[in-house]
């Protein structure tokens, strides 16, 4: 009986270690479970690998620039009057000194004809008081002539003089009156001249402003009005763009630059520095700029683009070649970065940078070639010691599962 008892003290004593045992790996495994459920997800990062490349040291733009013509008009005819002739539209390629516009100038063109009338009438008297003029003459000179022989007096010879000499001056003056006749008609040429717009140069039209039949009003001093038209030679293009005035002082014309479109994203345009402002813009409160002009070293590829394009200029200081170069909006304040490790931990470095701009930063030390940097350091939970996975593996696995699940 004794030993029965202890027996069966013993089995239940095993018994509920068994037990304690099953719950303990039970508990085990729903802590493992919870954890696993309920653990931080790695975030998921674009990378960049570290390569060898060239670095170049660039002064930008603080606003954006312009895509600018070497020559633009906006005409209008200096004297007002109601549109007879409009011989272009907007789009339209003209060449210099073709007509653009004519106003209405038949009055004017009257007032012409009247001083031609003039002209001629003046003309006339003219050879009317001459050949008086002349015929005196010739009798001042038969009295001198006959005075020499006695047969008349002194007294009629100064009359015959004095005739002479006025019938001379009234030639004179006739013929002044000409010259005062041409100069009318020049007068009244330069009136109708003022109403015809012609085109200063070649271009195209980009802006008409007037109908026939509308009145045009020339713009009084100091209040701008629309023009009749806009004229834009496109064969030459510019960028200006506005530059900090502490970098600007780093600048000289000549430099080589490359231009940037929003229309052309990923295509660069060559140019050269053609002009430096020789004053500072102060167009914000603390923000003073010099405004720089560069323009395009192969003109031909820029003609078609836009006048009025925003664009962005970077001017090159510097370079250096085969260097160890990052994509510098993986810089983080303080010259740091995030290092995607193997095991998919996110490591923080401090680099000794070289020359930079906005695409790449040289790395003097702190990185080797094939370092995977985080490059989108503004995601959420992006920070040393996360785990992190590289957004195209993260894009490459789930497709794999969903592969699987189909």
């Amino acid at each position: 009986m004794i030993t029965t008892a202890i027996f069966s003290r013993r089995t239940q004593r095993g018994g509920l270690a068994i037990g304690l045992a099953l719950s303990l790996v039970f508990i085990a495994l729903l802590a493992a479970g919870v954890w696993y459920y309920t653990r931080p997800k790695p975030v998921t990062v674009t990378v960049a690998t570290v390569d060898v490349g060239r670095v170049e040291q660039t002064v930008a733009n603080t606003r954006a620039g312009s895509v600018m013509p070497c020559r633009r008009a906006k005409l209008a005819p200096p004297a007002g009057g109601r549109i007879e002739r409009l011989n272009v539209t907007e789009g339209d390629r003209v060449r210099p000194g073709q007509v653009l516009l004519t106003l209405w100038d038949q009055d004017l063109a009257a007032r012409e004809r009247v001083s031609r009338e003039q002209l001629q009438t003046a003309k006339a008297h003219v050879r009317e008081v001459c050949e008086l003029a002349k015929a005196s003459a010739r009798d001042a000179r038969r009295a001198r002539d006959l005075r020499a022989k006695n047969f008349i007096s002194q007294e009629a010879v100064e009359r015959a003089d004095a005739d002479a000499a006025a019938k001379q001056a009234s030639c004179d003056s006739a013929g002044t009156q000409v010259g005062e006749a041409e100069a009318r008609i020049q007068a009244a040429r330069a009136d109708i001249d003022r109403t015809v717009l012609r085109a200063p140069f070649a271009g195209i039209v980009g802006e008409v402003n007037g109908e026939v039949g509308e009145y045009l009003t020339p713009s009084p001093p100091g209040i701008p009005t629309l023009p009749a038209v806009d004229l834009i030679d496109d064969s030459c293009l510019y960028v200006s763009a506005p530059i900090d005035e502490v970098d600007a002082a780093q600048l000289k014309v000549g430099m080589n630059a490359r231009v940037t479109l929003d229309a052309y994203r990923g295509q660069h345009f060559p140019g050269r520095v053609r002009r430096i402002a020789p004053y500072v813009l102060a167009v914000e409160k603390q923000a003073r700029t010099v405004e720089v002009e560069v323009e395009f070293d192969r003109p031909a590829e820029a003609r078609h683009l836009l006048v009025g394009y925003s664009a962005d200029i970077e001017v090159v200081l510097g370079g250096r070649d085969n260097v160890v170069r990052v994509p510098t909006p993986a810089l983080m304040p303080g010259k740091r970065v995030l290092v995607l490790g193997a095991d998919g931990l996110l490591q923080e470095r401090r680099i000794e940078a070289g020359l930079a701009n906005w695409e790449f930063t040289e790395v003097k030390s702190g990185l080797g070639r094939g370092d995977r940097v985080v490059t989108s350091l503004e995601r959420e939970g992006v920070k040393a010691g996360a785990r992190a996975v590289e957004e195209q593996r993260a894009a490459e696995r789930q497709e794999a599962v969903r592969a699987k699940a189909e």
